[in-house]
């Protein structure tokens, strides 16, 4: 068993500043997600939710909440890795797109204050509003410009299967989901029913486009995982070889959405069923193993050289654990309560807990001060507890029957089993927003003490 070095370089030339503008998107969008996770929470703990007797402060927290926290901030993430794993080329494409994105989540931001219906489609939801339409039209086409210049301008080949070449391959491959979930897209708006309108219009549309999504997600957890693991010195016991096929198989089963539009009409129940499969099947081919594999090389590793090594590997730990218990949890949804929003918070949590920590990483190599590294321990061991006491208790309510994007009086709680759950969901929601404050301040300690044109720390 050997260390290997699975991480990226960070060139000093554009590249770093692009990757450091796409890191600021992300955690400005993580600050304004942040900002209404309070809401969500408040409006669904037992003895609070008087004080949210509207409908609409719940439904309006989740759209901006799910918006900022996922989309902007793991697309975010995702170009600048594409902006470190490609060639000195294109630099006008690149900042072309940062701006385009930068426009569109402005659009998002303020378009709450214009009306308009929220409509809680899964995966992308929505206000029916021009100004939130246009600001998520603007993003996403920035977005496929960023993973499109990264499928363009690859680095040269060189040792592709060495460490750092496996993670360019990780890379490119989660840019080629992002390009297939944009065509599966523009597929289901050209192909969508007339008949069609309202929050089934917006169900369809993002159905198939949404679960693509999710595989360039895993293949970025993936990239991350391996990229913290090298970081803090977790040993990986699997070839880059091997590493590189399992990456492979993480991104195939993404293709096969092309099949599911040329056999199944986009509004019909055998296109819903088939991507619901598709993810069941093919969401954790890659995950597993490398999972397994690198919590069997950290077993086997030195202990850990620094307080920062520690805060790694602490991230990759609950980061991991957060993943696998989404994923059991979606085997065991059997009708629509919160074990559907356990299912995906766990999944989803376990994604931003990675991002979190990589940035923490790279703040000091893109040329930032490096954070604390006391805030940067104790943020992922407060975060990751908060997480799974909030998915722990949507799991345990929605096995009493307490459903889903519902808030206030309108969930229903009667029973004390369901009073239970959301208790702990509601006291893990705030451990966890506790967390992510800790995150926030570690981030802004690095930005008050240095400008990102600093000379960048070596990887």
């Amino acid at each position: 068993m050997k260390t290997t070095g699975y991480r990226l370089d960070v060139p000093d030339d554009f590249r770093r500043r692009l990757a450091a503008a796409w890191l600021m998107l992300g955690i400005a969008g993580l600050l304004i997600s942040g900002l209404y996770v309070v809401l969500i929470v408040l409006s669904r703990t037992p003895g609070l939710e008087a004080l949210f007797p509207l409908q609409g402060f719940f439904h309006l927290a989740i759209v901006a909440h799910v918006d900022f926290s996922v989309l902007v901030w793991f697309a975010a993430c995702g170009a600048m890795i594409w902006s470190l794993a490609t060639a000195a080329r294109a630099p006008t494409l690149g900042w072309t797109a940062l701006v385009i994105a930068v426009a569109g989540a402005g659009l998002m931001a303020l378009a709450p204050f214009q009306g308009g219906q929220a409509i809680m489609s899964n995966y992308v939801p929505v206000l029916d509003n021009p100004a939130f339409l246009w600001g998520l039209a603007l993003f996403a086409l920035g977005v496929v410009l960023m993973a499109a210049r990264s499928l363009a301008y690859p680095l040269p080949a060189g040792a592709r299967l060495a460490p750092g070449g496996v993670l360019r391959f990780g890379s490119h491959t989660s840019a080629i989901a992002i390009l297939l979930a944009a065509g599966a897209l523009v597929w289901s708006l050209l192909a969508m029913p007339s008949y069609l309108s309202g929050p089934q219009y917006f169900e369809a549309l993002f159905w198939g486009s949404g679960h693509v999504l999710q595989f360039a997600w895993v293949q970025l957890l993936l990239v991350s995982w391996l990229w913290l693991a090298a970081a803090s010195g977790v040993r990986m016991p699997l070839t880059p070889r091997l590493v590189t096929l399992l990456l492979l198989a993480g991104i195939a089963p993404a293709f096969l959405a092309i099949w599911a539009y040329l056999v199944h009409d986009v509004a019909g129940p055998h296109h819903r069923t088939f991507f619901i499969w598709l993810m069941a099947a093919g969401g954790g081919v890659a995950a597993g193993p490398i999972a397994l594999a690198l919590l069997h090389g950290w077993r086997n590793s030195p202990r850990a050289a620094s307080t920062m090594d520690r805060a790694m590997r602490s991230s990759l730990w609950f980061s991991i654990l957060l993943f696998g218990v989404g994923g059991v949890l979606g085997f065991m949804i059997d009708a629509s309560n919160t074990m559907v929003p356990a299912h995906y918070h766990g999944c989803i949590v376990a994604v931003t807990l990675a991002f979190m920590s990589l940035s923490l990483y790279l703040l000091p190599r893109l040329g930032f001060a490096a954070p604390s590294p006391k805030l940067a321990l104790l943020m992922p061991r407060v975060y990751g507890v908060g997480q799974l006491m909030h998915v722990g208790g949507l799991a345990f309510s929605g096995g009493h029957g307490v459903q889903r994007k519902t808030a206030g009086a309108d969930q229903g709680l009667e029973s004390l089993a369901q009073i239970l759950g959301m208790s702990v969901m509601g006291l893990g929601g705030l451990i966890a927003i506790t967390g992510g404050v800790i995150y926030l301040v570690a981030v802004s300690g690095t930005l008050r003490r240095s400008l990102p044109l600093a000379r960048p720390q070596a990887a």
